[in-house]
């Protein structure tokens, strides 16, 4: 018996599956090392306590923790990079692109606390500009798991890219397991559901509201697939093949509508001659800072259920009536 304990990451937060399964790894493997800005975590407690030497608290200075982890990895390190999500990308926005990404460094950016999660500690800590900040960086891969058992696979696999860093963007609570995990990483994407009307693009904690809403327009006739993509940069092929196959496409994300998830498809469906209706859920510019309960702040940008639900149909019909 070599003492891991078996889990049931289903069960977990998506950064606490990441580090549990870290964790088994690291204690075989000393040159993987965690660099966090003074932000702790309950899953983190065995790494303090049982390999001190491979967790270094850089002290809140998001900056110097990446220029440290960039040294790390020139000396031969496997490095994790860990933060809330809208500190570890914007704070240390300059560093991310001259120390990782000009050096092709593979290091994992694990940013927590994607869109509201943080509700109640406000705008400074909303992550709504992050996934397009991270797009933006050349050589960088975005991820972003919609379960815990994505975000295992992922802590399996590191490093999840040889050419470059990965900014790996993670929800708050827990949240059922879906299914296909190592598909999911391994090809980028994964269709939850089938349907020819609508395709539903959503990432991360999103793509369980996507369901439901695509439940609730199947009721109403709508045929409905659901596309779990986990891999926001490089936009896997395979989605070519998925959009083709229906009428419309429409994306749904916790994010700012400017470069997140319906901005990288647009990108995608233009670069690729694909000439389809578009319609991004997301949230606008005059929404982007505030504070309130998760759900609430939802209603009140439509990207609930029902909101959703509502905008998606109105548009589907109005669609439906122009057409000659």
């Amino acid at each position: 018996m070599d003492g891991t304990l078996t889990m049931d990451h289903s069960r977990m937060d998506m950064r606490d599956a990441f580090f549990s399964t870290l964790f088994d790894r690291a204690r075989n493997d000393a040159n993987i090392l965690v660099v966090s800005n003074d932000f702790g975590a309950p899953s983190l407690d065995r790494f303090r306590a049982e390999l001190p030497g491979q967790f270094i608290n850089a002290g809140i200075s998001e900056q110097n923790m990446v220029s440290l982890a960039a040294g790390l990895t020139m000396g031969g390190k496997t490095v994790v990079v860990y933060s809330i999500a809208t500190f570890v990308t914007l704070r240390s926005c300059e560093q991310i692109k001259i120390d990782l990404c000009a050096m092709r460094l593979p290091v994992t950016i694990l940013g927590v606390g994607t869109g509201y999660a943080y509700n109640a500690d406000g705008p400074t800590h909303n992550a709504m500009e992050d996934m397009a900040v991270m797009r933006a960086m050349a050589h960088m891969t975005v991820l972003s798991p919609s379960d815990a058992e994505v975000a295992k696979v992922c802590a399996e696999r590191l490093p999840l890219a040889k050419g470059g860093p990965v900014y790996l963007r993670c929800d708050r609570g827990t949240w059922p397991a879906l299914g296909e995990a190592e598909t999911l990483v391994e090809k980028g994407l994964v269709p939850r559901r089938a349907g020819t009307d609508l395709a539903l693009v959503a990432t991360g904690g999103m793509v369980h509201r996507a369901l439901d809403v695509a439940s609730r327009l199947e009721s109403e006739g709508l045929s409905t697939c659901v596309i779990d993509l986990a891999r926001v940069k490089p936009i896997p092929m395979d989605l070519m093949a998925l959009l083709a196959s229906v009428a419309a496409v429409a994306t749904m994300e916790e994010h700012t509508t400017h470069g997140g998830l319906g901005g990288a498809v647009a990108e995608f469906m233009a670069d690729h001659n694909l000439v389809k209706p578009l319609r991004r859920l997301a949230i606008d510019d005059d929404h982007l800072y505030a504070y309130g309960a998760r759900p609430t702040l939802h209603v009140q940008r439509g990207l609930d259920a029902e909101g959703a639900t509502t905008t998606l149909r109105s548009w589907i019909n109005d669609r439906r009536k122009s057409t000659p």
